[in-house]
């Protein structure tokens, strides 16, 4: 049956839904079937003008606007979004493919959160006072003005608030570029925020592909960037934006290493995998995607991981029952498949899926690939998908410089009931953000975030205030002014 998400307009600018068909159509396909449920059209130079100039205007105003005030309009917001999560999990499921059973109570509800959580920070932005002698200074955090906001395609409505939410907290303005490839909640989320009470211009959604990102990206209106996305495409963001001295945020990718010690629980280690592998169909920056088990573990967790694989629900993504879903896009599948190829060529054993699943849409069953070596392709590179590459070790010693030897630093965790190692060991790994006996809860307040080609700056708690706003220093004379002369 087809679904019809087909939203009011395109674009979503100086508080209205806007429409300008002369830009390239985007076809917006539910992952489940291959269908097109929703078309919009890209953003011409007309609309991105729009946007900026209404972000520009409204923005003064807003940042002399009471804190309090500012944080009430984010929290009403939380509010809506809370009352209506399960029409947005809906649209988020046929935007994405993930399953409803986890867009439910993982995507808008986290996007609330984020509101929630900023909007009871806003009247808190505070600044330090210093004394010189006689003399004192104090130093004041002042919004930055425009900000941009590029998103990515596995969580549409949670990016769009983490990065709007602290934008708007702090008295900024921002323009937000969702992925081509899922384009409507993030037009929810600013009609919500409208509703809220955000006056017009503050939030604007436009469409489009790399093209107006970088239109975006390179206007001299714009003070700063925030972008979730891959790898290469963060390194010409944010080329872009040091080209013109832009403030910059990247939560780009990974392939962050997830340790089991032999002590560690099973079942918990497992769920740990699991979730840090198959959840959104592996489509997660942080995933855990290498899992380093020590040796006398290894054939206990493969086999129950086996059994616990089994219990995959594989159905239409709009029935709760279901609990794994689809790629988001064919193109990523189609890496995905490559990724597979290569890795049976350079000699991996499959322990559970490895193919596409014979259906409607874009799927492949969730994989384990194990007998790896460091320097296959599975193991060094992003594949983002339902791919869990499994590796094995001796030590300690050895877990650590095996789980740092990548390019990468955004993520990692460890499973042991052994805490004082457990903290050494997260003390040793380079990554932004780690969890013990745990994976990939990212709650508002904790700072999310990776170092290395990983990414700059965090998202998420106080720190993602500082990211939006600049210190601006006084000092204050408290007695007669020397000269030379």
């Amino acid at each position: 049956m087809t679904r019809n998400a087909q939203p009011a307009a395109s674009h979503f600018v100086d508080g209205a839904y806007v429409e300008d068909t002369a830009g390239e159509a985007i076809p917006v396909i539910y992952p489940a079937t291959g269908e097109t449920v929703a078309t919009v059209h890209a953003a011409t130079p007309a609309i991105v003008e729009r946007a900026l100039a209404a972000a520009a205007r409204a923005q003064a105003e807003w940042a002399a606007t009471d804190p309090t005030a500012r944080g009430r309009v984010l929290r009403r917001a939380a509010d809506i979004m809370r009352t209506r999560n399960r029409a947005l999990s809906e649209i988020e499921t046929l935007d994405t493919g993930k399953p409803l059973q986890e867009t439910l109570v993982a995507d808008a509800t986290s996007g609330a959160d984020a509101l929630e959580y900023f909007g009871g920070l806003a009247a808190d932005l505070t600044g330090t006072t210093m004394q010189f002698g006689g003399d004192w200074a104090y130093t004041v955090r002042r919004p930055l003005g425009v900000c941009v906001g590029i998103g990515a395609w596995n969580y549409p409505t949670q990016i769009a608030c983490w990065k709007g939410a602290p934008a708007l907290a702090t008295g900024n303005a921002m323009v937000f570029k969702p992925s081509e490839t899922t384009p409507l909640s993030a037009l929810k989320v600013a009609e919500i925020l409208v509703e809220a009470g955000l006056p017009a211009g503050l939030f604007n959604v436009v469409q489009g592909m790399g093209a107006v990102g970088a239109m975006l990206t390179t206007d001299p209106r714009v003070a700063k960037v925030s972008l979730t996305g891959s790898v290469p495409t963060g390194r010409k963001v944010y080329a872009a934006a040091a080209a013109e001295m832009k403030h910059v945020t990247m939560e780009l990718g990974g392939k962050s290493p997830l340790l089991v010690f032999d002590d560690a629980d099973l079942e918990d280690a497992v769920s740990g995998a699991i979730n840090a592998n198959f959840y959104a169909s592996g489509q997660v920056c942080s995933n855990g995607t290498r899992v380093f088990l020590q040796d006398g573990i290894a054939e206990r967790f493969l086999a129950r991981l086996t059994e616990r694989l089994e219990g995959a629900v594989i159905g239409d993504p709009l029935d709760e029952a279901t609990s794994f879903g689809p790629m988001t896009t064919e193109a990523q599948m189609r890496i995905v498949l490559d990724h597979l190829e290569t890795a049976k060529r350079e000699g991996a054993r499959v322990v559970a899926g490895g193919e596409r699943l014979d259906r409607e849409g874009f799927w492949i069953a969730p994989t384990v690939l194990a007998d790896l070596t460091d320097d296959m392709a599975c193991v060094r590179e992003e594949i983002f998908g339902p791919v869990m590459s499994v590796l094995t070790f001796a030590d300690e010693a050895e877990a650590i410089r095996r789980a740092n030897d990548t390019p990468f630093g955004l993520s990692a965790g460890v499973f042991t009931r052994d805490i004082a190692r457990a903290h050494r060991v997260v003390g040793a790994l380079h990554a932004g953000s780690c969890w013990i006996n745990q994976y990939n809860l990212t709650p508002a307040g904790l700072p999310f975030g990776g170092s290395r080609a990983s990414g700059i700056g965090r998202e998420n708690a106080r720190a993602a205030l500082d990211h939006f706003t600049e210190v601006q220093s006084v000092y204050v004379g408290m007695g007669p002014v020397e000269a030379a002369y």
